[in-house]
C-alpha cells in the first residue's frame, strides 16, 4: 500500500515539474531567443543599433533563467545607472557600459516604470552589468597583451550567478561595487583622482623654463609656483587679499617662508631629490596638467584590478617604479627598504608568486643572454676577467658538462651561434648575487638577492640590473623571514653566511611576493605619490583603457571569419 502511494507521489511531482518547465518555457521570450540564437552562432547581435559584448555569458544567463526577462525592477535599473555614472572615479568609460542607452530606456520608462517598452532592451542591461562586473574584478585591459578585453573573463566564479543573486535582492549596486579591489589603497587613490578631476577645467598656469632658482632668490616664476602647489594642496590656500600663507604677497618674486618646506615636500613625493632647488625636473613635474596626472592615476587603479584580492597576511611587496620594496606582516609595513632593478632593455616582470627558500653563498649561473650581450666583450678583451671574479667554465650541460681551463679557450672565435660554454660565478665577495638570494621559480628566472655594489642604491634612479631585484639590506629580510617561519635562528644564519659553499634555507611556509609596477599611489598621510615612467608602461596602459570597443558588425559567424 506504501509503495502504491510512493509512486503516486512520485508521479505527482514529476507531473508538477513537466507542468512547471511548460509554464516557464510558455513565459520565454521569443526576441531574446532569436538574438542569444544569432550570438550563440558566432553572428555579432545588436539592440536598438548597440552592440553586445558578453556573448556565452549573456547566452548562458537566459538559459538559466528560461529566456525571461531579468530587468523589471526600476530599482534594479536605476542602481545599475549609478553605479555606470560613478565609473569615472575607477578610471573606466561610462560609455563602453552602455551609459547613453540605459538612460535613454529609463527616461522612455517614466510612464510606466514598471516594464521595459521592449524585452529585447533587458539584453542590453544584462550586457552591460555582466562586462562591467568583469571589467571592476578582472581589468578591462588584459596584462599581458594590453589589449582591451570586451568579453567576460572567467577566472573566478560565474558572474551570471552573482547578477541573478542580485537582482532577486535588489542589490545591484551594491553586488558591482564587491568586485572592486577591496584594499584600501585602491579606495584611496580613487577618492584622490575624484579629488584632482575637480581642477578639470580650470586654467593651469604652466612655467617658463629658466635658470635653477635657489632658496632666497628672487624669481618671476614664484608667484606661479605658489599658485600651482596651492591647487594641488602642497600650500595652504591664500590667506586674505594682501598676504597669502609663505607670509609673502601673492605676487612676491622671493622664494622664501614656508616655500623653503613646500618645495622640498613636493619632490619627494615625486621621486626627486628634494634639494629645495628648482631645476628643469621640478618645474617639469610642476607643469604636469591636471589630466596627465589623472591618466597616470587610472594606470594605476588598473594594475590593482588585475591583482588576486588578497596579497596575503604576510607578504614581500616591490614597486619596480618606486625602487623600493615593503615585508608586510598581519597587515602592518615592517620593512621598508630601497632596491634596485632591471633596466629598460631587461625590464623586471610584473607578477606574483611566493618565496620558498633562501640561497646563502649562491652560485650565479650566467643567463645565455647575458653570457653572449655581456660576457663575451668582456672575455674577448680582458682573457683574465674569469679567474679574477671567481667564476669556473663548463662545456655542455647538465650530467654530462666538463669543466674547462678558461685559458684554453681561443675567446676570440666565438660567437653568438658557437657559445657551447657555460659560466658559473662561484660564491664569494665578488659574486654578483652578494651573500643571499630569495628563490620563489618563475618562467622569468627573476629573483630577489644581494650584491656587492651597494654604492649604487644612493643613485635617483635605480634601473641598472639584468632584471632581478637587488635589495639594499637582504640580511634583515633574511633574518625576519627565517626567524619567524623556520628552524633557522640568527645564530644559524650567521654560520651559513661564514661557509664558502651554498647554502639552502626552506621556509616553513611560503611567503607571496608581489612584483608591481605603480607610478602612482596615495601614502599614508593622504598624499599623492608618483614615480617617473621607466619602463614607459603607462602610456600603453591609457591608450587601452580609453580605447573604444570596434566590433565588426558584419552578419558573419567568426568561425568563417
Amino acid at each position: 500500500m506504501q509503495d502504491a502511494e510512493s509512486k503516486t507521489n512520485i508521479g505527482s511531482c514529476l507531473l508538477f515539474i513537466m507542468l512547471l518547465a511548460f509554464v516557464q518555457n510558455a513565459q520565454s521570450d521569443d526576441r531574446i531567443i532569436n538574438h542569444l540564437e544569432a550570438l550563440q552562432s558566432g553572428y555579432p547581435v545588436t539592440v536598438n543599433d548597440i552592440q553586445l559584448h558578453t556573448e556565452s555569458s549573456l547566452a548562458e544567463f537566459y538559459q538559466n533563467r528560461h529566456y525571461q526577462p531579468a530587468w523589471e525592477s526600476p530599482i534594479a535599473r536605476r542602481e545599475l545607472i549609478q553605479a555606470i555614472d560613478e565609473l569615472a572615479d575607477d578610471g573606466l568609460n561610462p560609455a563602453d557600459y552602455h551609459q547613453d542607452a540605459l538612460h535613454d530606456i529609463t527616461q522612455s520608462t517614466q510612464d510606466a516604470p514598471t516594464r521595459l517598452p521592449s524585452t529585447e532592451l533587458d539584453l542590453i542591461f544584462t550586457d552591460a552589468f555582466l562586462l562591467l562586473a568583469s571589467h571592476l574584478r578582472d581589468g578591462k585591459v588584459n596584462s599581458q597583451t594590453l589589449q582591451a578585453q570586451w568579453t567576460v573573463q572567467q577566472r573566478q566564479a560565474p558572474l551570471q550567478s552573482a547578477l541573478e543573486q542580485a537582482l532577486q535582492d535588489e542589490t545591484v549596486y551594491r553586488t558591482l561595487q564587491s568586485f572592486k579591489p577591496p584594499a584600501p589603497a585602491y579606495q584611496k587613490l580613487r577618492d584622490y583622482r575624484r579629488q584632482l578631476s575637480g581642477l578639470l577645467g580650470r586654467p593651469w598656469p604652466l612655467l617658463d623654463s629658466g635658470p635653477t632658482i635657489h632658496p632666497g632668490d628672487s624669481d618671476a616664476r614664484i608667484p606661479t609656483i605658489r599658485q600651482q602647489l596651492r591647487l594641488l594642496g602642497d600650500l595652504p590656500a591664500a590667506d586674505g587679499d594682501t598676504h597669502d600663507s609663505t607670509g609673502e604677497p601673492p605676487e612676491s618674486q622671493l622664494y622664501s617662508g614656508n616655500l623653503i618646506d613646500a618645495i622640498p615636500a613636493f619632490q619627494a613625493r615625486h621621486g626627486l631629490e628634494p634639494d629645495g632647488l628648482i631645476g628643469r625636473k621640478t618645474l617639469e613635474v610642476l607643469n604636469t596638467m591636471p589630466i596627465e596626472r589623472i591618466r597616470q592615476i587610472d594606470a594605476n587603479l588598473e594594475r590593482w584590478r588585475w591583482l588576486p584580492d588578497s596579497l596575503g597576511d604576510t607578504y614581500v611587496l616591490v614597486n619596480i617604479a618606486g625602487y623600493d620594496m615593503v615585508l608586510v606582516e598581519n597587515g602592518e609595513e615592517v620593512m621598508h627598504q630601497r632596491v634596485i632593478v632591471g633596466d629598460p632593455f631587461r625590464q623586471t616582470p610584473v607578477f606574483s608568486d611566493r618565496i620558498r627558500y633562501l640561497v646563502f653563498n649562491p652560485t650565479w649561473t650566467v643567463p645565455r643572454t647575458l653570457m653572449i650581450k655581456d660576457q663575451l666583450p668582456k672575455l674577448q678583451t680582458d682573457p683574465g676577467y674569469l679567474s679574477r671574479m671567481n667564476f669556473k667554465v663548463y662545456k655542455g650541460w647538465g650530467a654530462s658538462r666538463v669543466e674547462v681551463a678558461p685559458d684554453e679557450i681561443d675567446w676570440n672565435a666565438l660567437t653568438a651561434d658557437n657559445f657551447p660554454y657555460q659560466l658559473i660565478q662561484q660564491p664569494g665577495p665578488n659574486n654578483s648575487l652578494g651573500q643571499v638570494k630569495f628563490m620563489f621559480p618563475n618562467k622569468h628566472a627573476i629573483y630577489l638577492h644581494d650584491t656587492p655594489g651597494q654604492y649604487h642604491f644612493n643613485r635617483e634612479q635605480r634601473t641598472i640590473s639584468s632584471g632581478c631585484i637587488r635589495v639594499e639590506r637582504p640580511f634583515e629580510l633574511a633574518e625576519r623571514l627565517l626567524t619567524r617561519n623556520s628552524s633557522w635562528t640568527k645564530t644559524t644564519i650567521q654560520q651559513a653566511r661564514e661557509k664558502t659553499e651554498p647554502v639552502k634555507a626552506v621556509l616553513d611556509r611560503s611567503v607571496p611576493v608581489h612584483l608591481q609596477y605603480w607610478t602612482a599611489w596615495v601614502d599614508k598621510s593622504g598624499n599623492l605619490q608618483t614615480r617617473k615612467d621607466v619602463y614607459g608602461r603607462d602610456r600603453r596602459l591609457v591608450d587601452a583603457l580609453r580605447s573604444d570597443f570596434k566590433g565588426n558588425l558584419q552578419l558573419t559567424p567568426r568561425s568563417h571569419r
